[in-house]
């Protein structure tokens, strides 16, 4: 083994096998650890890559498969129901004396909270990709989310075993895409539509696979494509300094770890990305791509360094040293409902250990931490401490959630969170047995604290419990979690609008109550004037004159009104809008009470709002709808079918390569916007809606409306 700097140059065929089963106990120092996120679109073959790594590494002594349900990271019940991931999960491997936290994070778009969190905890993201579909939408978001953080990209293509695979359109895909220094570092080669070997361009070497055992054989005959992209690959390494640029220009060789260095400095930059492939299910090429991972990869100590707040407000440079103050930013909370909740948290400086005592700056309180663990699927490893540079987990924090910090009491500092998606699906949720409505807020409200990209609410003017979430599958998961965690059953249906009531021209009307039964009687007599105003709530004036009505009854007065306009005379929905003016009236010196004029200004409010022209008001939303510019006219047109009006567009400011189109649109249209928009931008657009005032609604939507609450009504 050949020490190249801080890497270890290994040749591919130099096999370390590890005791079968055996478990990381061993602490690494940040040079030696890489966090890396896997990511991409669905079925690219992720959770097979880190099964494939954690099989190869010698930590099991068989390949577990995603359509068999005994992978180590599709361990949940829906999971292996799906065949699919749903949630982040992690897996450590130890190859050649470096620990690499695999974080295996959900290609589908409804999980993609999954994606923010193995981000957040990333130093590098390796994108995969499958060789037979190309470049998908969930790769071009896995690229854009590495980009926003600011961590390296690394490229794999996967299912090179599969004869449509086509390796080198994906690779000019992927230049064409993204116009950066793309490097290959291994490239297959095909005979009969069969791969036989995989030819390592930085080593210069050629290896066979049977059954993920490599054996070297001779190059083979790749031509002037060889050429070329050795070439490519010493562009970009000259790119990385000036001393190799020049060492370029004048037509020397670089050595391998000349390559090498230069590749790692430029990936570290975000100027290269290198480009692997293989198949995760034959084990072909993975063990090359591990020892790529040790070359190139950033290491923890490069990367795990970030910027913090203190208790001041003043930013704080965070270095990553283990006799440092500690410092943790928790990034996702595991709920079970009989063991409470596992946060998994990487250290950014410092050392987490057992029975230590850390500050949760949101919250101001201190938790005491207990036991420690590393995660590697759904089993948990002891360990007394977690270092800078590494992940772990505890359990049994009272008040601390994702995106906390956790850090030294004597040194606070508030590290940056974690951006999730918003929910953009509600739906109202019912309990299948009666009584149990209880148990399923108690229980969503549980989900909730694992899943950010998640919302549940019990909406008071509809009496609904709206859950909200990233899309049918998203909703649908959640109900098979609250079922299998917490035993209770839910359906799902579209929630209620929120409409109001209002009216239209003012009217002068009495209400009168009068009632003899015996001893004192009731009487209350009011002449009120309605009128339309500018107000959300009812407005309440008095000009009597004369003394009619006594001063000591406008409070009942008032509150009659107030009581009565929660409740519109069209479809039962809150009046507002109204201006209410006692004007005059008549009492009883002995039955006239607060009752009384109470009941008299509700028949007032029944008698004068049927005349005043009444008229349903519904729900206009602000939407902004974010879309790459040739999906703009399709969003415009879909608007227009929903009743909207597009207000203007223009690029957005945070991906200027991306258009937002604005637009106001009636609330009550959009229930299914989320899935069709998706549907129509191939999961690329993205969406925000707000509520911004009411309106009158149309004629015949009012009568839809009005026509289901006098349904509901009988």
């Amino acid at each position: 083994m050949k020490k190249i700097g801080c890497f270890c140059f290994i040749p591919a065929h130099e096999r370390q096998y590890h005791t079968k089963g055996a478990l990381i106990l061993k602490q690494y120092s940040a040079k030696n650890i890489r966090n890396i996120a896997l990511v991409g679109h669905a079925d690219a073959g992720k959770t097979s890559l880190a099964e494939a790594a954690y099989y190869l590494t010698g930590q099991s002594d068989r390949l577990g498969r995603v359509n068999e349900g005994n992978t180590i990271c599709d361990f949940d019940t829906e999971e292996i129901a799906r065949k699919g991931s749903v949630s982040m999960a992690m897996v450590p491997v130890e190859w050649k004396g470096t620990k690499m936290n695999l974080l295996d994070t959900p290609g589908l778009f409804d999980f993609s909270g999954g994606v923010s969190e193995g981000i957040r905890a990333a130093g590098s993201a390796l994108i995969v990709i499958s060789g037979k579909s190309g470049l998908e939408v969930g790769a071009e978001k896995a690229f854009a989310a590495a980009g926003k953080k600011g961590i390296a990209k690394l490229f794999f293509v996967n299912f090179m075993d599969n004869e449509h695979a086509d390796f080198y359109k994906v690779y000019h895909d992927l230049k064409d895409a993204y116009g950066m220094a793309l490097c290959p570092m291994v490239i297959p080669y095909k005979e009969e539509d069969r791969v036989t070997c995989y030819v390592n361009l930085i080593e210069n070497k050629a290896y066979a696979y049977d059954n993920g055992k490599a054996t070297e054989v001779p190059i083979p005959p790749l031509g002037e494509l060889y050429a070329r992209l050795r070439v490519e690959i010493d562009e970009a390494v000259a790119e990385s300094s000036e001393e190799l640029m020049e060492k370029y220009f004048a037509g020397e060789e670089f050595t391998n770890e000349e390559r090498i260095v230069g590749l790692a400095r430029g990936i570290r930059r975000g100027e290269i990305a290198p480009v692997f492939c293989g198949s995760a299910y034959e084990l072909e090429a993975i063990d090359q791509l591990l020892n790529g991972l040790i070359w190139l990869a950033p290491w923890a100590e490069s990367v795990a360094g970030e910027h913090g707040v203190d208790a001041d407000g003043n930013d704080v440079d965070l270095t990553v040293d283990e006799d440092a103050q500690t410092a943790a930013i928790v990034f996702k909370t595991v709920v079970d409902p009989f063991v409470g909740k596992l946060l998994y948290f990487k250290v950014i400086s410092g050392c987490v250990k057992a029975d230590s005592t850390l500050l949760n700056p949101r919250t101001g309180a201190t938790e005491k931490i207990g036991k420690l663990f590393f995660v590697r699927g759904k089993k948990q490893i002891d360990t007394n401490c977690v270092p800078a540079g590494d992940i772990g987990a505890v359990a049994k924090l009272a008040s601390t959630n994702t995106g906390d910090t956790l850090c030294d009491p004597a040194k606070p500092v508030t590290l940056r969170g974690i951006t999730f998606d918003t929910p953009c699906l509600s739906m109202a949720v019912e309990a299948k047995k009666k009584g149990e409505e209880e148990k399923i807020a108690a229980g969503l409200i549980r989900l909730m604290e694992e899943d950010p990209t998640a919302s549940f609410e019990v909406n008071k003017e509809t009496k609904e419990q709206v859950l909200s979430g990233l899309g049918e599958q998203h909703l649908d998961v959640i109900a098979s979690k609250l079922k299998n965690k917490f035993g209770v059953e839910m359906t799902m249906k579209t929630p209620r609008v929120p409409y109001r009531e209002t009216i239209r021209k003012n009217v002068k009307v009495q209400g009168r109550h009068k009632k003899q039964s015996g001893g004192h009687g009731q009487f209350g007599d009011v002449w009120i004037e309605f009128e339309p105003c500018d107000s959300e709530e009812l407005v309440f004036a008095e000009s009597v004159f004369g003394g009619s009505v006594p001063k000591n009854f406008f409070p009942a007065v008032e509150k009659g009104l107030i009581d009565s306009a929660k409740k519109g005379v069209l479809a039962g929905f809150p009046m507002v809008g109204l201006k209410a003016t006692l004007v005059d009236g008549s009492y009883h010196p002995v039955d006239s009470s607060e009752m009384a004029f109470k009941t008299a200004a509700s028949l007032a409010y029944k008698a004068g709002i049927p005349q005043a022209s009444p008229v349903l008001l519904e729900p206009i939303g602000a939407v902004k709808v974010f879309v790459p510019g040739d999906y703009t006219g399709d969003v415009m047109g879909d608007v227009n079918k929903r009743r909207g009006r597009v207000l203007g567009m223009h690029p957005s400011a945070d991906e200027p390569s991306v258009t937002c189109v604005e637009a106001e649109v009636p609330m009550a249209e959009m229930s299914d916007f989320s899935t069709t928009l998706r549907s129509m931008t191939q999961g690329r657009g993205r969406f925000t809606s707000t509520f911004e005032r009411y309106e009158e609604a149309p004629a015949h939507v009012a009568q839809k409306v009005i026509a289901e609450y006098k349904t509901d009504e009988e």
